[in-house]
This record gives C-alpha cells, structure tokens and sequence, in this order.
C-alpha cells in the first residue's frame, strides 16, 4: 500500500468561502498581518487580536467541505493518506480526514499563555479576555503568528519522508518554513501539484506533473492518476 501525503495551502479552504491574507495583498478585511497576526500584536492590542479570531471562528463554523477535501476522505479507502496542512479551519476533520497534522494552529483551539502544552477545544466560536488556562493566566489562539517557531515543523519533515506520493494542494510554496518540505520528499517520488498557478512554482525536481486547475477541479482528477500507479 502507497503512502501519500498531501500538503495543502489556503486553495483549498478558499473554494469553501474562506478568505485569506494573500487574498486581498496582506490585507483581511481592513487587518494587516501585522495588527493581528504577531506576537507583537497580541502584546500591543490582544482585544483586537482575539476579535479578528473570533470573527474568523464564526466565519468558520458554517464553512463546509468541498469535493477537495472529500476526495482526500475518499482515497483512504484505497491507501494510507496523510494530510499536512497550513490551514488553521477544520475542514478535513469536517471532511473525515484521519491523520491531518495543522502546521500552523487550529482555530477552533485555545492556548495558555504561560504553558503551551495546554490547549483546549473553544465552544462555539468566542474567546474573550478573562477565559483563563488551569494556572490562571489567559487564552490565546492556538494559532502559529508570524515571526513564531512551527512546533510540528519536525514532525511533517518525517511524514514527508515516508512519502510513496506527494500531492501539493492550493498553495503557493512561498511560506516558509512549510514550502521547505518538498525538499525532503525523496528523490524517486513522484510530486504531483494542484493550483491554478502551478506552473509558476519552481520545483527543481524530476517527475513533478503540475495541473493548473482549482483544487476541486484538480484534486479528484489527480487521485484518478496516483490511483493507477
């Protein structure tokens, strides 16, 4: 049994309602990356912070799978799928995807200030100043902020090395240090690439095959082909 592991990016969240930073040059909904999305925002303004999640939440809560992410659950009837994803919603949990590892947070998660290994579930979609961890101090998203260390960096650089395949989903490889897993994909795998940009990435690889369709044209189609190998 194949192995496939399957990196995805924004593209594939986007085509269910939701909206990104790169979408609008930085800028979401009147929020710069900065105001929002640093340690150093949540220190200078953690109410503003906390609101933009919490609006993010909701949006999040009526978001649905799209044929993208059910084509992922559909191939583990056929082979070992696992997800690596850079996106903070819960979409391939909704889709019934096993093994997704979130690179950088979950949304629907908080986090203790003082201790990181303590993280909880939200219910519902607020996080408000006062809602504290076990030892007192407050929550924050459990999101990883630009500028902050990816914590499970290590662990998708071993899923990656498992690879028999590795499909690239709705993402630019332009994030770092998440596009550096392709370099650990070993040299006899084949890549496949989903985007509507494909063909603007510079994978310097051999056996890369790029189809330059959204993520629900292409993902089903592409599952087809690693189908057959």
């Amino acid at each position: 049994m194949k192995r496939v592991v399957v990196l995805t990016g924004a593209g594939i969240s986007a085509e269910s309602g939701l909206k990104t930073f790169r979408d609008a040059g930085g800028f979401w909904e009147g929020y710069s990356i900065e105001e929002v999305a640093t340690p150093q925002a949540w220190h200078k303004n953690p109410e503003l912070v906390l609101k933009f999640y919490n609006e993010r939440r909701k949006q999040g809560i009526h978001a649905q799978p799209n044929a993208a992410h059910m084509a992922l659950k559909e191939l583990e009837k056929h082979t070992e799928v696992k997800i690596i994803t850079q996106n903070i919603d819960n979409l391939h949990e909704k889709a019934g995807s096993k093994y997704i590892t979130h690179l950088h947070g979950e949304i629907f998660k908080s986090r203790s200030t003082v201790d990181q290994r303590l993280v909880y579930d939200i219910q519902g979609w607020e996080l408000k100043i006062g809602d504290l961890c076990e030892k007192g101090s407050q929550l924050r998203p459990h999101i990883v902020w630009f500028g902050e260390e990816v914590p499970l960096m290590e662990t998708a650089i071993n899923i990656t090395l498992s690879a028999d395949v590795f499909l690239i989903v709705g993402t630019s490889l332009l994030v770092y240090p998440a596009a550096s897993l392709v370099e650990y994909v070993r040299p006899s795998v084949p890549i496949y690439v989903v985007d509507p940009n494909a063909s603007a990435m510079n994978i310097n690889r051999k056996n890369v095959h790029l189809y330059e369709r959204t993520a629900t044209e292409g993902v089903p189609e592409v599952i087809q082909k690693i189908l057959q190998l």
